[in-house]
């Protein structure tokens, strides 16, 4: 009775098995085949930060500024760096333009270019050595005689601080004199304690003198080829108003030059003729000091001015110095308001301002040998900047103009 009861239980669930499986196969042929799931972008909701305009402007100068500054500190530091070679080629630069008119000159005597520029180097060259020469001995002659005027001023310089408006008792200047001396002392211990620093500057002194040397002939006797293969280097698009804009720095360095040349001569002989009439010694040595300092622009000739101040006090008292200051003076003033006026003219005109800037920058770069070039350098990137603004100028007018009808 059991098997009886399993047999047909096994049977129902059989049965049952079969109805759920045509059930459900019959299910899934009735359902449709799905759609695949598409993602349709919408409209975005990120927009760009609407940014201020001068903001905007002033990030972008900014930046540009920034590249500038940085770009120049870099420069700066590589002149710094090789200053023993940059600077020696920038004064054979400037030679070459004072002394191109007489390679120039004997050229058009039938002298060829090289032997011409040779010549011209060597004349240069005794020139300077006579120069220095007659100072030297003018120095030498008379020392013994200054060092003798130099006691007679000292005691003139105490007796005034006792009996003048300061009334120095002799213990105040005692005092004065004996820190005096210390830092003469001091100054000569530090310079002995240097030796291998002044033989390294003696080194550069030298290897510089080469360099000017044979970098003075090469552009005086190559200065085409020279100019030719660097304006090659730039882009072909860029050859032209690279060509013109170096032409123009060429010819406003060559007139800042001669200008510069004889504005000194006109200080030296000036300061010379006022040291002459008042006796003071060394009146040779003084002019070409004067020469040398007056290519520095606006302090090299009073500063160079002031030692034949400090040697007519020294040898003739206070009041002959007081009467050379002003002969300095007078003579600086010439120069400002007449020379520099009519001998630059508006192709090497710089503002004051730049040229004291100029200078401090030549002075922090390379000391005294960047104050003497860096105004020149500078009175030719000012022509420059002005020959591309007119030259920018001049092709936006003629883009400007209506073409005319065609007949």
């Amino acid at each position: 009775m059991s098997r009886l009861k399993l047999t047909q239980q096994r049977k129902s669930d059989e049965r049952f098995a079969e109805r759920f499986a045509q059930q459900w196969a019959s299910m899934r042929a009735e359902r449709k085949p799905e759609e695949p799931v598409g993602i349709r972008a919408g409209v975005t909701n990120y927009s760009r930060a609407q940014v201020p305009y001068g903001m905007d402007l002033a990030a972008a100068w900014s930046w540009r500024f920034l590249v500038l500054v940085a770009a120049g500190y870099i420069v700066a530091r590589g002149i710094s760096m090789f200053s023993v070679v940059v600077f020696p080629l920038v004064i054979a630069l400037l030679l070459t333009a004072l002394v191109v008119p007489v390679v120039e000159a004997l050229v058009r005597l039938h002298i060829p270019r090289g032997v011409a520029a040779l010549l011209a180097v060597i004349g240069s060259i005794a020139l300077i050595a006579l120069l220095l020469t007659f100072a030297g001995q003018q120095i030498a002659q008379g020392a013994s005689d200054l060092s003798k005027q130099v006691v007679t001023g000292l005691e003139q310089i105490r007796v005034w601080l006792k009996t003048g408006p300061l009334q120095a008792s002799d213990s105040q200047i005692n005092a004065y004199l004996k820190s005096a001396q210390d830092a003469v002392t001091s100054s000569n211990t530090k310079i002995v304690s240097r030796l291998t620093e002044v033989g390294t500057a003696v080194s550069h002194i030298v290897a510089g003198f080469f360099i000017i040397l044979f970098a003075t002939y090469f552009f005086l006797a190559d200065g085409n080829r020279i100019w030719s293969w660097v304006v090659r280097i730039f882009p072909r698009a860029s050859r032209s108003r690279a060509d013109s804009s170096g032409r123009i720095a060429w010819t406003s360095l060559t007139a800042f030059v001669r200008a510069t040349v004889l504005v000194a001569f006109t200080d030296a002989v000036g300061v010379m003729i006022v040291a002459a009439i008042l006796g003071v010694p060394f009146v040779f040595a003084i002019g070409v000091l004067v020469f040398i300092g007056a290519f520095i622009p606006m302090i090299g000739a009073l500063l160079s001015g002031s030692v034949a101040v400090l040697v007519a006090l020294v040898a003739q008292g206070p009041v002959v110095a007081l009467i050379m200051l002003g002969g300095v003076v007078a003579v600086q003033q010439l120069e400002a308001h007449v020379l520099q006026p009519f001998l630059m003219g508006r192709l090497v005109s710089v503002h004051p301002l730049g040229v004291i800037v100029a200078i401090a920058m030549g002075v922090l770069v390379a000391g005294i040998a960047g104050a003497l070039v860096a105004v020149p350098l500078v009175a030719a990137l000012n022509a420059v900047v002005l020959h591309l603004a007119d030259t920018a100028r001049t092709e936006r007018e003629v883009e400007q103009e209506p073409l005319g009808d065609a007949t």
